[in-house]
């Protein structure tokens, strides 16, 4: 039996990545796991087995208060990777986001897959989850970091045998920034085994972290302006601006359970988006598994599963206005193509399921 180590940046939050590197663990079950660091409390949440895995944790997490400073301290990241002995492995799979963990080194003999997120945005331009850029003292804290990041980023992007990205906006990105190429593997995707009733429900939701490159204060403007119902899902740094701006229309719903969640997409006439430059959107594509239409902004890898008058809409520009024109247009389609955009909806998430995604990684790995 080959001996498999399991390598992610970090668990100080959950979301997508999260998601992704806890499907490989159920893959391999017995891998060992490797990790800069932890916030008990998301392990707690979202991992209640965490306490039986076999754990390794990086040295600079005993550094006081790192999991709130890991950003301002990036610049460690290459000795966190590099400080790690994988010679002991046929198979290393790292999940690899912003904190570069494809940066670890293993033997010629060991076959490293890193499984590629995004490139980390806040070297290559992107945006971000907090606008640090209008800060003075950041922009030159950055500008100094982060060119040596970039330089170090490359190299490491290098080191794995096989590079696969999350979407084929990311293997653009992979391809620009690393002049590799990558395999797409989709992330995987919880859908409801069987698929649901299609009826018309009489609000909005959105499922997403409130931090600023989501834009959900967008979506609270639109609900205020075109008197709209939203059900915003999810909590964050922004959480207590958003609230803020809120009409009696949006509710926030912070944390909900599965249960609770399947009951949400059930009454919901369509999942709003307004990311922008989002590498995949796993959120998006689990409310499709519940038979819920998408209507997203038009950018980053929501173009490859939001298909325009199929399965939902893509508004072109992030405004109130853009994203009500395609509500009106949602709100205006008969019964029967409502409940057929439904359908189709569904039939696109089945291309995302769990399943297909342990397969596609399995061979890989060489191990069936």
């Amino acid at each position: 039996m080959a001996n498999i180590a399991l390598v992610h940046d970090h668990l100080f939050e959950f979301g997508g990545a999260e998601r992704v590197f806890l499907e490989l663990k159920k893959i391999f079950p017995q891998a060992d796991v490797y990790l800069a660091g932890y916030k008990k409390n998301v392990v707690k949440r979202w991992i209640p087995d965490f306490n039986t895995w076999r754990v390794q944790i990086a040295w600079v997490s005993k550094i006081p208060f790192f999991s709130k400073l890991y950003s301002p301290l990036r610049f460690l990241a290459p000795y966190v990777w590099e400080s790690f002995d994988f010679s002991n492995y046929d198979v290393v799979i790292s999940s690899s986001g912003w904190f570069m963990s494809k940066g670890v080194l293993t033997k010629p003999g060991t076959r490293h897959i890193s499984y590629i997120h995004h490139p980390p945005a806040h070297l290559y331009f992107y945006q971000t989850a907090v606008e640090w850029q209008k800060y003075w003292p950041f922009r030159v804290y950055a500008y100094v970091v982060n060119h040596f990041l970039r330089m170090w980023d490359f190299e490491a992007s290098q080191r794995p045998d096989i590079l696969v990205a999350n979407s084929h906006e990311t293997r653009r990105r992979i391809q620009k920034f690393y002049r590799r190429d990558a395999l797409v593997i989709y992330p995987p995707v919880h859908i409801p085994e069987k698929a649901p009733s299609y009826t018309k429900g009489d609000y909005f939701v959105t499922l997403s972290r409130l931090a600023f490159k989501k834009h959900v204060d967008l979506l609270v403007r639109a609900a205020n302006e075109y008197d709209f119902r939203l059900k915003v899902i999810g909590t964050g740094r922004d959480e207590k601006y958003l609230k803020t701006l809120a009409g009696e229309g949006v509710t926030f719903l912070g944390y909900v359970s599965d249960y609770e969640l399947t009951s949400l997409y059930a009454g919901a006439k369509a999942f709003l988006n307004a990311s922008e430059e989002e590498e995949f959107g796993i959120a998006p594509v689990e409310a499709m598994g519940h038979g819920v239409p998408v209507i997203a902004c038009a950018s980053g890898g929501l173009k490859e599963t939001v298909k325009e008058g199929c399965n939902g809409y893509l508004f072109d520009e992030l405004t109130p206005q853009s994203l009500y024109e395609k509500i009106l247009k949602l709100e205006k389609l008969s019964q029967e193509n409502y409940q057929q955009m439904r359908k189709t909806a569904r039939k696109e998430s089945e291309k995302y399921s769990e399943a297909v995604f342990a397969r596609n990684i399995k061979k890989l790995t060489h191990i069936e």
